[in-house]
C-alpha cells in the first residue's frame, strides 16, 4: 500500500517486512480512553528530546546530524518512549515486535516490567509517533484558519467519534470511511466543503490593526 504522507501516513520496511502506519480516528481511540489520548500526545512532546529538537530547528532551521547522533547515543525518558510505543502499535494492524519491541513482566529483575528493545531506535520512534499523533488529533493541513477558531482554552480529552459523526453528517460517508481519516485529511476536506468562510485569520487582522493604528497615528501627527 502507498502512504499519503499529506494526511500523515507513512510505511517502514524492516527486513523483508513491511508495516503500514495510519493515524485515523478510529486507530486514535486505539492509544486509549479520551484523556489517555491527550495525556500520550504530552508524553510524546514534552520530554527532554522534544526540547534539545525544538532549540535546534528555532536556532539552525533544521536537526543537525551530530545532535541526531548524540540523541541516539543516550537514553530517553520513560513516558516518552511508551507514549511512543503505544502510538506505533495503534497506528499499525501488524504484529510490531520486530520493529518496536514489546514490555514483558519481569521475573527476577524485582521490575513491574522490562523492555525488550527492536530494531528501531529510540530517537525514531519518538519523531514519528510524534508525527502520526500530531496527523491524528491535531491536524497538519495548511489552510486559512479564521482567528475566531484560533486559541482558546486547552483541550484535557480527544473525543474521535465526535469527528467521525461530523464526517458522516458533513461528507456522506459510511462510518467505516469516516473511522480512516486522519485530523489532517478531516480538516482538508472541511476546508475544501466551506472555501468561502468569511473573517480574518490572526495574522490578517493584526496587519490590518497595526495599518489602522499607523494611519490613526499619522492623522493625529499631522492635526498637533
Amino acid at each position: 500500500m502507498t502512504p499519503l504522507k499529506e494526511i500523515g501516513e507513512c510505511l517502514i520496511t524492516c527486513g523483508n517486512e513491511e508495516y503500514f502506519f495510519r493515524p485515523s480516528f478510529i486507530n486514535m481511540t486505539r492509544i486509549g480512553e479520551p484523556k489517555e489520548i491527550v495525556q500520550t500526545f504530552y508524553d510524546l512532546h514534552h520530554d527532554e528530546v522534544s526540547g534539545l529538537l525544538q532549540s535546534a530547528l528555532a536556532s539552525y532551521g533544521l536537526i543537525p546530524g551530530w545532535l541526531i547522533q548524540h540523541i541516539k547515543s543516550t537514553s530517553y525518558g520513560r513516558k516518552a518512549f511508551l507514549a511512543a510505543m503505544t502510538v506505533l502499535d495503534a497506528c499499525c494492524d501488524d504484529d510490531l515486535t520486530p520493529l518496536i519491541g514489546e514490555i514483558r513482566p519481569a521475573k527476577a529483575s524485582g521490575k513491574s516490567f522490562k523492555i525488550r528493545r527492536g530494531s528501531m531506535d529510540d530517537f525514531d520512534m519518538l519523531v514519528i509517533a510524534q508525527s502520526l499523533i500530531t496527523h491524528g488529533i491535531i491536524g497538519k493541513a495548511k489552510v486559512r484558519k479564521l482567528q475566531r477558531h484560533e486559541g482558546g482554552e486547552a483541550t484535557t480529552d480527544f473525543k474521535a467519534f465526535e469527528y467521525i459523526s461530523a464526517a458522516r453528517n458533513h461528507f456522506g460517508m459510511s462510518r467505516g470511511e469516516a473511522e480512516q481519516l486522519s485530523m489532517t485529511e478531516f480538516t482538508l476536506l472541511i476546508a475544501a466543503k466551506y472555501p468561502d468562510q468569511k473573517g480574518f485569520t490572526k495574522d490578517e487582522y493584526d496587519a490590518v490593526a497595526d495599518d489602522y493604528l499607523a494611519k490613526q497615528a499619522a492623522r493625529r501627527a499631522k492635526a498637533s
